[in-house]
């Protein structure tokens, strides 16, 4: 296993690197073990998915900060990816977010996010907002003066293109760079470039959180883009298959037929580690 300052090296190495990756998204230790066993070395845990998995209950900002963490630490305590997490607005004002920053770097995290976005939902409020560029500078020096690890990755993330245009956008990214900040993680593109515009502000690798299918690897590459998220389908693939399964046996359905569905002995033993379990029973229990 590395140790938490090489995964958060190898993180930085990703950022910095000539190429464009997309994290596995993963909610709990089993699903971080099947991405890292299929070749991953990076994941994402996404506020939405840490909300669904952890109180089934929709991204409102109702999952508290020790809920978060615990997930983080499970998570790291099976896998050896590098996990980028989605922070949020790190659970209130600058004080909480370096609480949060605390937190989740003694969870194991490689990388997180702290957002510009208006949150939690304020009493009457219709449509998306974004706090002051002065507001979230100060929130983001609090993210970097919290680190304890130098290499844990801190990005500021903006949501402001739908809320403000691409050139605020682009301002606000600058002034976030400043902060000392180690990229922008750019939610809400339309085209390559806004994504451009965004870099050649800030000067900063981008973490994309959502853009048009259209936009290839290679202009991604050329825009600055180093990690382009592809969505959470990893949660919403249980909850099918789950849901199929559940029907199948409630309707008296035989459990020999769910064989295709679901996975061997064999494959939940090495999932497991049921292997290293019964050499340490050999070993220390007897």
């Amino acid at each position: 296993m590395l140790s938490p300052t090489e995964q958060r090296q190898r993180m930085r190495a990703i950022l910095n690197g000539n190429q464009v990756l997309s994290p596995a998204s993963v909610y709990d230790g089993l699903s971080a073990r099947i991405a890292q066993d299929v070749g991953y070395t990076l994941g994402i845990l996404a506020g939405s998915v840490s909300s669904n998995s952890t109180l089934a209950a929709p991204d409102l900002i109702v999952l508290t900060l020790t809920e978060f963490a615990d997930q983080i630490r499970r998570i790291m305590r099976a896998s050896d990816i590098s996990l980028l997490v989605d922070a949020d607005h790190g659970y209130g004002n600058a004080l909480n977010v370096m609480r949060t920053v605390i937190e989740c770097e003694h969870a194991g995290v490689s990388a997180m996010s702290i957002e510009d976005t208006a949150l939690p939902l304020a009493f009457g409020q219709t449509k998306d907002a974004v706090i002051s560029t002065e507001e979230m500078c100060g929130k983001l020096k609090a993210a970097v003066a919290a680190k304890k690890d130098p290499t844990t990755v801190i990005a500021g993330r903006t949501a402001a293109l739908k809320v403000e245009g691409t050139a605020a956008t682009a301002a606000r990214a600058k002034a976030y760079a400043a902060c000392g900040v180690d990229c922008i993680f750019v939610v809400g593109s339309e085209s390559i470039d806004q994504i451009k515009a965004i870099h050649d502000a800030a000067k900063l690798p981008i973490i994309c959180g959502s853009a048009p299918a259209s936009i290839s690897r290679e202009q991604f590459l050329a825009a600055g883009a180093r990690v382009v998220l592809q969505g959470h389908q990893p949660l919403a693939g249980a909850v099918k298959v789950l849901r199929e399964i559940y029907s199948h046996l409630y309707n008296g359905g035989n459990p020999a037929e769910l064989k295709s569905k679901i996975a061997s002995n064999e494959e939940m033993d090495k999932m497991t580690h049921n292997a290293q379990y019964k050499e340490w029973i050999k070993t220390f229990m007897k």
